[in-house]
Order: C-alpha cells, then structure tokens, then sequence
C-alpha cells in the first residue's frame, strides 16, 4: 500500500477569526477560517474590498494575532510568541510585496534588495554576490546603482520582489502588487512571480483584483464578509 506523505504546512490555520473592539461595537473581520499553505504554493487570496483579505495576509504573516482559533507559520504560534519572537521569525522566514513598492528613496536599488539581509546580520560585502545574482533574476542588473525615483512603476515592482526573495524566505505574501500598474505592466510582474515560484519553489500568497493573477494562479482562496468562500485548485 503507498501511503501519500503531504509535507507541513507553511501556514495552517484553525478556526482563526479576528475581531475588532468589544461587546456591541465589536467589529469581526474574520470569522472561523481553516486552512493549510503547502510548501511551494501560488495561491491568489481574492475577494471584494472589505471581506478581510488583508487580515487574512497579516494573520498568516504574523503581523496580527488571531483574537478566535490559532494561525501557525511552520509550526510556529503566534498567538503563543512575544513580539520579539514573532518578529525574528517573520525576518527570517516571511518577504513581503506591497501595492505601492514600499522601496527606501534615499537608498540605492542594491541597497533596497540588501536590507533585509544586512536586518538579518549579513555584511554588504557577504551579500553583494546574492544580491546581484536576485537583481539578475528580476532583470535588473543593469539598474543597481540607480535609486527608485529613477526608475519605472514596474522596475520598482521588480526590485521589491528581489528584495522580498533576497532571504530566500519560505513564504511571500503581497497585498495587490500589480494594482498600481498598467494592464500591460501587470502581466509582467504577473509572469515574474510565476517565474520566480517555479524556479525558487518559493511559496507565494497574493492579494489581489487582478483576473489575469487570479486566472493563473494554480489555487485561489476568496473571502467573502470574514469567511472562506472559495478554495479550490486550478489547471
């Protein structure tokens, strides 16, 4: 007899739920959510705005703690953990994208890509050749030197994902990374994030309005009103 062995989890949630304020006021934004994020995943977290998308990625990140149920990144907690904890965890192990690129002006695009490396207690000299290397894969070696006003909407994108995979973290979550870029501009990011899952096997959990991200993602999860609707695999 085979017996299937699934690996663990990346996240796992158990009956999580989040609420705001208490007694009559009280607003609940996530309501009883189970789930499991497998090791290599793309995953596109769809639904209208207000039906709890970015709870769900902060509660997965660890940025927020369930107030119902538990959220557990690789076996870990955070309902259980100190800040302290569960902020060395999410520097190791989580790289985050955002809407509108979150890039440090005054630094160059190397350093951009650096920082979470140097946060980690990596020299710039230990990591100029992973840097480089991430910049390559992004195609933007040829840009390193130049700081993020001099560059597109899309290059930006391009360098916050190198900075978000720089760590080789075992989760990226990214709130609407392409809803700050032309149609044409998005499916480019689009592409390199399917790229970079696949070459890096890197586990990827988006947020997104996008239908072409939500098309080509091979499993989407849509929450509507604080609950899971949808979640279901795609060719």
């Amino acid at each position: 007899m085979t017996i299937d062995v699934q690996p663990l989890p990346i996240v796992h949630m158990q009956g999580a739920g989040k609420r705001y304020g208490t007694g009559a006021g009280a607003v609940h934004a996530l309501k009883g959510i189970d789930l499991a994020i497998r090791p290599g995943e793309f995953v596109a977290l769809c639904g209208p705005s207000g039906s709890g998308k970015s709870t769900l990625l902060n509660l997965m990140a660890g940025i927020d703690a369930p107030t119902e149920g538990r959220a557990l990144l690789l076996n870990h907690d955070f309902g259980s953990l100190s800040d302290v904890a569960a902020a060395a965890l999410r520097a190791k192990t989580i790289g985050f994208v955002f809407q509108f690129f979150n890039l440090l002006p005054v630094l160059s695009i190397f350093d951009n890509v650096y920082y979470p490396l140097m946060l980690n207690g990596h020299s710039r000299a230990e990591a100029r050749d992973e840097v480089m290397s991430m910049l390559e894969r992004v195609g933007l070696i040829a840009h390193y030197k130049r700081r993020p006003g001099e560059l597109s909407g899309g290059q930006q994108q391009r360098a916050a994902i190198a900075r978000a995979l720089v760590k080789r973290p075992a989760l990226v979550v990214a709130d609407e990374p392409t809803g700050n870029l032309d149609t044409h501009t998005g499916e480019e990011i689009v592409d390199l994030l399917l790229d970079m899952n696949k070459e890096l096997q890197t586990t990827f959990v988006i947020s997104t309005h996008s239908l072409q991200l939500k098309d080509r993602a091979r499993r989407v999860i849509e929450i509507e009103d604080g609950r899971l609707k949808r979640d279901g695999q795609q060719n």
